[in-house]
């Protein structure tokens, strides 16, 4: 595009008569009238500002490509993206959360990308947590673009002072550190009481499920023996620490119970660092990071990996041009550049290197490893807006029985599923 206007600008120089002078422009002016727009949506913070500049000017000095992005809340997505669907309008790439994207499969408007996911994206090294949910029947709708899990955050000075020297590697040994970082009005962890990302970690980890297909029918099994084991190491940790039974880590902010100083630990995104460093500066610097235990010291513990892929609308009229923007983005290129500025996990288990001496990105990529997302039901988004998992988590941390509880439990998750 700029060699077309400096070229314009050179005919207007020279021409010796406007007819001229017109004539030249006109073509080059036609030539600029083809250039195609592709509409892109980002969700508002997935990007930084400098990141989206810097993508932009280069993908378009590289293309003969215009990129037009606009930036999109979170809140009200899912209704704004389906309308979009089927308005015959729709944006040429959009970002959906990785768990959206059988939501959006379901109305048949999005573009089957399984041909290019296999021969040009490298889909067999993708993470399991961004490309399983983009699958939906066996056809590829969504590509992965980033991820973000939880770690284990720790207080380093309280580990020291505790004689603990390195991180657990083990559920036993997490456990033990745990115990022994209690006592003297210091908390060996801050775990709420409905933490149920954490959970579904532990669920998976026992070879558990939130809920399971079979013949087109989605039943919720968080009464099966492997989930019940689950919840069981779940409550056995949050009995170490002050965390509320009936409360989710928001209520309050987890981020400011660790921010008072007297807590060794807490489960989140990295990200939470920030808000943690914020609410009490001397924290800074003294913030570790570690996978969170597996059963085995050679293996985390799974982990819900959550993140956005990139999906390209059926009726997008740029597709062709949509479909190198996406390649593009889910390419080693960016996904390093994107790693190492917004300080994610690489869509590929193959790019984890890239983030090496980043101590928090690291332990999430190590994480990643064996990430999972949510139940890759159209109707699961129902089950979050109810939540039931919740209420089952605080019965059982209340005393009730487990297994009726449980089964309570995946009853209401079963009737969401339904529709």
């Amino acid at each position: 595009m700029k060699k077309r206007i400096l070229a314009c600008a050179a005919a207007l120089t020279t021409a010796m008569t406007m007819t001229v002078t017109a004539t030249g422009c006109g073509a080059l002016a036609g030539d600029e009238a083809h250039t195609p727009t592709v509409r892109v949506w980002l969700m508002k913070g997935s990007v930084s500002d400098d990141f989206l500049e810097r993508f932009t000017r280069a993908y378009e000095d590289e293309h003969a490509v215009d990129l037009d992005i606009t930036l999109q809340e979170w809140t009200g997505i899912g209704k704004k993206v389906t309308a979009a669907l089927h308005s015959g309008d729709a944006p040429d790439v959009i970002e959906v959360g990785n768990t959206q994207v059988a939501r959006y499969a379901e109305t048949g408007l999005l573009y089957d990308l399984t041909l290019e996911s296999v021969r040009d994206l490298g889909q067999a090294d993708w993470l399991p947590a961004l490309k399983d949910p983009g699958s939906v029947n066996g056809v590829q709708y969504g590509i992965p673009w980033y991820a973000a899990n939880r770690v284990v955050i720790y207080h380093k000075d309280l580990f020291a002072e505790a004689g603990i020297t390195a991180p657990p590697k083990t559920r036993d040994q997490w456990i033990e550190a745990t115990e022994k970082l209690g006592g003297g009005g210091r908390h060996g962890i801050y775990l709420a009481g409905q933490d149920w990302y954490t959970l579904a970690g532990f669920v998976w980890d026992e070879g558990g499920e939130l809920a399971v297909e079979k013949g087109g029918v989605w039943t919720g099994t968080l009464d099966t023996p492997a989930a019940l084991r689950g919840m069981a190491f779940y409550q056995r940790l949050q009995e170490l620490g002050p965390g509320p039974k009936d409360a989710d880590e928001e209520t309050p902010p987890q981020a400011g119970v660790f921010a008072q100083g007297d807590v060794a630990q807490i489960i989140a995104p990295p990200s939470v660092a920030a808000a943690i460093e914020e609410r009490n500066p001397a924290l800074k610097g003294k913030l570790g990071f570690f996978p969170i235990p597996g059963k085995t010291a050679d293996t985390p513990c799974a982990v819900f990996t959550g993140g956005s892929d990139l999906i390209v609308p059926e009726k997008a009229r740029e597709r062709d041009a949509a479909i190198e923007v996406v390649t593009a983005l889910a390419g080693e290129k960016w996904q390093t550049d994107l790693a190492r500025t917004m300080s994610y996990v690489p869509n590929k288990a193959s790019l984890a290197s890239v983030v090496e001496g980043q101590e928090a990105t690291a332990a999430m990529a190590a994480g990643a490893a064996r990430g999972r997302a949510t139940p890759n039901a159209p109707q699961w988004a129902a089950v979050e807006e109810a939540n039931p998992i919740k209420p089952y988590m605080t019965a059982v941390l209340e005393g009730q029985d487990p297994k009726r509880a449980a089964k309570t439990a995946s009853d209401r998750i079963t009737r969401a599923l339904a529709g």
